[in-house]
């Protein structure tokens, strides 16, 4: 019995191992608690790309499977989280993160444990410039494209005076400060006539709306999102804020902010966004048609985020050949990758991916809050120089 015992855990053991030896496992970390509304969306959208590479033989001959963590929007549980995941569940590569702040932190642990980490969603430049390495590359175009992308249009505009209204978190900070640098530069005449920070998730509308009115700006440059955005937009329709002014402002398009404004959208609003329903591109057409089977549901930008991480991440490990850390660094520089926006390259100087955006007016239809007028801009044409990259980020 006692032998019989032993050489039935030895054969679990050898089968449980055998198993492993046919998967690939990919680490993900995310902040499914803290922001829902775009990381909901967003697991859907890395479910959809796992289904598919498997169908299609999954990757070097073997099982793609992800294993996923939730951060609570907090930067030390997602360090503990990517901490387990390498080493318990033996990931051989990390993906993922939402805020700024927590991207930082999990690409500082991915350069101290030499483990690549692809970051899916974090818009600070830093994440690719000031705190860039070899092991870090990103999905999505950082705040400095999105700038660009906005400021080029801004500047279009008679407004001299402009305020802001960012979130007082890395993410806030960043986007503020580079379009503002970017605005300058096209039309030095403008001033800056005041600034509001509120907490992320704790915003006073009110008050906020009360002390940019206050400075009366000619435009406003707006960075908040998701909940904020909700009362932002209620209590500065309330009190006239936005009439017969300009604003513009970072990621409202998107599906996940503008769809909770509803009929309370304001109009003509210059957004970064993703109009899922007003896109012409045929690999977009598969994709829809594909989410849509899967889900009955349409995406939403996180959809797209989530979908393309985990494509990047197949790709990268097939074009090495292998799941050695040092080989995907290497297959990562300069790797094409086709997605629902035709293909992305992701740059080898910075492993920034040159994914785009929509830039387009808010506008309201049939009650919703919606994205017209919208153009997508390749992510390649507003990244930072080769120069600025060369200046901003640590030698490897």
């Amino acid at each position: 019995m006692v032998l019989a015992g032993a050489l039935g855990g030895a054969f679990m053991a050898a089968t449980a191992s055998f198993a492993a030896a046919q998967t690939i496992k990919i680490g993900e970390i995310n902040s499914y608690s803290g922001l829902p509304a775009f990381t909901e969306p967003y697991r859907k959208g890395w479910q959809l790309a796992v289904e598919e590479i498997n169908a299609a033989g999954g990757v070097l001959g073997k099982k793609f499977e992800v294993v996923s963590k939730d951060d609570g929007g907090k930067p030390a549980d997602a360090v503990t989280a990517a901490n387990e995941l390498v080493s318990s569940d033996q990931v051989v590569m990390l993906t993922g993160t939402f805020f700024s702040h927590i991207g930082l932190a999990v690409s500082d642990f991915a350069k101290q444990k030499k483990v690549l980490f692809l970051a899916a969603e974090p818009l600070t430049d830093a994440v690719t410039l000031a705190k860039g390495h070899k092991y870090v590359l990103r999905l999505r175009p950082q705040n400095y494209a999105q700038a660009a992308m906005l400021a080029e249009e801004a500047a279009k505009l008679p407004a001299k005076k402009w305020a802001t209204i960012a979130p007082n978190y890395e993410y806030g900070q960043s986007a503020v400060a580079v379009f503002k640098d970017l605005l300058s530069k096209k039309r030095p005449d403008i001033q800056w006539v005041a600034e509001q920070w509120p907490t992320q998730g704790k915003i006073e509308a009110g008050a906020v709306v009360q002390a940019i009115a206050a400075a009366e700006p000619e435009a406003i440059l707006n960075v908040t999102f998701g909940p904020d955005l909700v009362k932002l937009v209620r209590e500065g329709n309330t009190r006239g804020l936005f009439e017969k002014r300009a604003v513009v402002s970072f990621l409202t398009g998107e599906p996940e902010y503008i769809d909770p404004l509803k009929d309370e959208t304001p109009a003509g609003w210059i957004v970064t966004g993703y109009p899922w329903y007003d896109v012409k591109m045929p690999e977009h057409a598969a994709f829809l048609k594909a989410y849509q089977a899967k889900y009955n549901d349409y995406p939403r930008l996180g959809s797209l985020v989530g979908y393309m991480t985990m494509k990047s991440a197949a790709a990268i490990i097939a074009k090495a050949g292998s799941t050695d850390t040092d080989k995907m660094v290497a297959a990562a520089k300069g790797l094409e990758v086709p997605s629902p926006f035709g293909k992305i390259v992701f740059r080898a100087s910075d492993g920034q991916s040159t994914l785009g955006a929509f830039v387009g007016k808010t506008a309201v239809k049939d009650g919703k809050g919606v994205m017209v007028d919208s153009v997508y801009r390749d992510g390649a044409a507003y990244m930072p120089s080769e120069d600025m990259v060369k200046a901003l980020r640590p030698a490897d």
